[in-house]
């Protein structure tokens, strides 16, 4: 029987599967989790960052106080994989499991906007908000644009989000009427598969003075002249650019020959990969189903059935489902929330939950919660 377990990289859909195999095994079974970070930071973390109402410190969660029965951590950089021969060597050693699991996210790739590393800024990383804190408290006068450079991207709602709650800091600082907004996203509504939030956002919007090009993305930035030029040629001038970067697969999973278009392959509901005993999980993998953590949780509960399934030689696959809902921040402290559904259906399909203020508790124990089981009390 299989006793070794190997998980490359420890976000949502790493923790998710982690847990989830210590819960049911314990000691019984060796689970290793891998991550080149000492931290978790959950992504919504990231505009209570760069909007001030949160320090790095504060919403970072060390690996080390993951101590549960049959898993360990270890904080090393994965170097090279081969999927046909499972074998996974990091700048700190060997490994070659029974079961691989490969989760180690998206990647940003700001070389592939120029222009976007000199005369703009990005709100994806934790040193790219920490750096934009001192930039918008100081921003007081022009022309804003939050801007996504390229399809798919991690948090679909986000430069929604971050159009929003500057909105928010410009009208605390009273020097709204003094600045622009501008979001450009490349669909042609904010949220595809929920007409319902989309019209809502689209609503808060132009309540709010937003100006929205939708269908475009933005191809590079011209520092000397100040503009953002679009994939269709035409021009957004700007003082102040929030940039979504265009995401790829790790540099490591791309020269392991598993990606194909981009993302690693995998079966919609098992998440395996063509390989024998390898899976691949969350936004490294290519399901059809969004980049965002939810998802990824979702698909390293169904991959946690197929493993103890396998292990344990009893109990069933659970299928992915392409299930989950997203927090939406929608500006004056109300929170809104969209529950889709990718897979059941003959299309996607989203339910709208309206925002209030109410609804901020419940995205604070969304994140409690996750906390408390991944890495324990």
């Amino acid at each position: 029987m299989a006793k070794e377990v190997l998980i490359l990289g420890a976000g949502f859909g790493g923790l998710e599967l982690a847990a989830s195999l210590s819960e049911r095994f314990g000691d019984e079974v060796s689970v290793t989790l891998i991550d080149k970070s000492d931290t978790f930071v959950f992504g919504f973390s990231k505009l209570d960052i760069m909007f001030g109402h949160a320090t790095p410190e504060s919403v970072r969660i060390p690996y080390r106080r993951i101590l549960k029965p049959g898993l360990r951590f270890l904080q090393q950089t994965v170097t090279a994989i081969d999927p046909v021969a499972r074998r996974v060597t990091t700048d700190a050693g060997t490994f070659e499991p029974d079961i691989l699991v490969v989760a180690l996210g998206a990647d940003y790739d700001f070389a592939a906007t120029p222009g976007l590393a000199e005369a703009g800024h990005e709100f994806y990383t934790v040193a790219g908000a920490t750096a934009l804190r001192d930039v918008i408290a100081g921003f007081s006068s022009g022309r804003a644009v939050v801007g996504v450079c390229g399809a798919p991207y991690k948090c679909p709602p986000a430069p929604s989000e971050a159009a929003l709650l500057l909105h928010d800091n410009l009208v605390t600082k009273g020097v709204r009427d003094r600045c622009e907004i501008t979001l450009v996203i490349p669909f042609a509504v904010p949220i595809p598969p929920s007409p319902e939030t989309s019209r809502a956002l689209l609503d808060a919007f132009a309540e709010r003075g937003i100006h929205c090009v939708a269908d475009r993305r933005v191809a590079s930035l011209d520092g000397a002249r100040k503009v953002a030029v679009l994939n269709d040629g035409s021009e957004l001038p700007f003082d102040l650019f929030l940039g979504v970067p265009v995401h790829r697969a790790p540099a490591v999973v791309e020269a392991s020959g598993m990606t194909e278009n981009g993302w690693i392959k995998v079966d919609r509901e098992t998440l395996a990969t063509k390989w024998p005993g390898v899976y691949a999980i969350g936004d490294v993998s290519f399901t059809g189903a969004p980049k965002a953590g939810v998802f990824a949780e979702g698909a390293g509960r169904a991959v946690a059935t197929s493993i103890i399934a396998n292990l344990a030689g009893s109990g069933t696959h659970s299928p992915y489902l392409g299930a989950g809902h997203c927090y939406i921040e929608f500006g004056a402290g109300r929170v809104g929330t969209v529950e889709i559904d990718f897979f059941s259906g003959p299309k996607p399909a989203g339910k709208f939950i309206e925002p209030s203020k109410e609804r901020r508790a419940d995205k604070k124990k969304f994140g409690s919660s996750r906390e408390a089981r991944w890495f324990g009390e």
